[in-house]
């Protein structure tokens, strides 16, 4: 039984990935529908964020309160109503009001089950969780893609998707008593572990936790990480319409084919792990994301286009899981927890203001700076890394 029910926590992620691609793909088309500029995208974007950072930080409370399955059961049911809400927008002032049920549910949904797998299942599990993600996030701008070159409508693609969500629904409420007797038979594997990011944040002490050696950089490197993996997702389909004369459905295509890249890098990774480093990978990653960068930023032929985002997807897929297993490494176990919750709490930030930062510079000069401006996020999470591995190679010089 355990297994089929982490069979619909899979799903779960999969509703949860769904979501996060379509915006992107379809804004190159819808903007015009709703009267909006290039760069509006953005702040529907930072709305949807904003409200992911309320929701996940409140997530802790909610799960003592009402119980995981419960928190996932309503947070799909306002993702699926947010989506639909979506689908019969008139103007962007309805898209940014709907935006904020969207943000909510997936925000909660992501921490509740995170915490859920991470108590009650084993470590792999948690890896083949995120990778669902990337299915999801894939699959939404395939179904985008499929509605604009065959009907027209980016808003059929919004409605699709929520009938999706709202199955999940159906689904979920059907298997709501499993969640209590799983957890049962699953005892928690991890008890000391944190509900959440407020959790951890709650009890740290900011000003000790900054002061030690490479923290800064660290944190430095999450908020880059996730600008540059939202800002590609955002902002890729608008770049290969606007600057490169790609037809929508097209680039809505493509775009899932950067997606399709994270998820599987992220499934590969997890058996790379075993004959390499985290570090290892992680360079290798970046030096993917750049070469995938410069690509885009060439006058290639528009073809091989298609191939730069594959590796910008390959390249950033191990990175995030990557940097998050080496903190206890790098900073100890005794701060590992916090400072989990402070990386995790700066990566929803770059996930909130470097996509609609590139937004406003879109609008005040040309989409055509999209591929300079994913260069320079890469190439400064790459530094920070670097700086934190320098600062460490010269602590172990020091204690050998």
């Amino acid at each position: 039984m355990a297994t089929w029910f982490l069979i619909i926590i899979y799903l779960a992620f999969i509703s949860l990935g769904l979501p996060d691609a379509l915006l992107g793909s379809a804004w190159p088309v819808m903007r015009f529908d709703v009267g909006a500029s290039i760069g509006s995208a953005g702040l529907v974007a930072m709305v949807i964020a904003g409200g992911t950072i309320v929701s996940s930080l409140a997530s802790g409370s909610l799960v003592k309160k009402i119980g995981t399955g419960n928190i996932t059961l309503i947070s799909c049911f306002l993702t699926a109503g947010a989506l639909l809400g979506f689908s019969l927008s008139p103007s962007l002032a309805w898209l940014i009001v709907m935006a904020i049920p969207l943000g909510l549910g997936a925000g909660a949904v992501d921490a509740a089950l995170n915490h859920y797998v991470a108590n009650h299942y084993k470590a792999h599990h948690m890896s083949w969780l995120h990778c669902f993600w990337g299915v999801g996030a894939t699959m939404s701008p395939i179904i985008m893609s499929f509605f604009i070159a065959n009907h027209n409508s980016w808003r059929s693609g919004y409605t699709t998707v929520a009938i999706i969500q709202f199955s999940l629904v159906v689904v979920l409420l059907l298997t709501l008593p499993l969640w209590k007797r799983v957890a049962k038979e699953h005892p928690s594997t991890e008890e000391t572990e944190p509900a959440n990011v407020a959790d951890l944040i709650t009890d740290a002490k900011p000003t000790k936790l900054l002061r030690l050696r490479g923290v800064k950089f660290s944190l430095a490197a999450f908020l880059f990480y996730c600008g540059v993996e939202t800002t590609v997702g955002l902002w890729g389909a608008s770049f290969l319409v606007g600057a490169r004369a790609i037809t929508p459905e097209m680039a809505a295509g493509w775009i899932s084919l950067y997606f399709g890249g994270i998820t599987l890098g992220r499934f590969v990774a997890g058996f790379v792990t075993f004959k390499m480093s985290n570090r290892t990978i992680i360079r290798i990653g970046q030096l993917l994301a750049i070469m995938g960068g410069l690509i885009l930023f060439l006058p290639v032929p528009n073809g091989l286009l298609m191939s730069g985002l594959i590796l910008i997807g390959l390249g950033l897929a191990p990175i995030y899981p990557a940097l998050l297993h080496e903190t206890p490494d790098r900073f100890g176990k005794e701060h590992s927890a916090k400072l989990m919750g402070y990386q995790m709490a700066v990566a929803y930030t770059g996930t909130t203001l470097l996509p609609p930062l590139f937004g406003v510079l879109a609008s005040q000069t040309s989409i055509g700076w999209f591929p300079v401006v994913i260069l320079i996020f890469v190439f400064i999470m790459m530094l920070s890394t670097e700086r934190v591995n320098h600062i460490l190679q010269q602590r172990k010089s020091r204690h050998v």
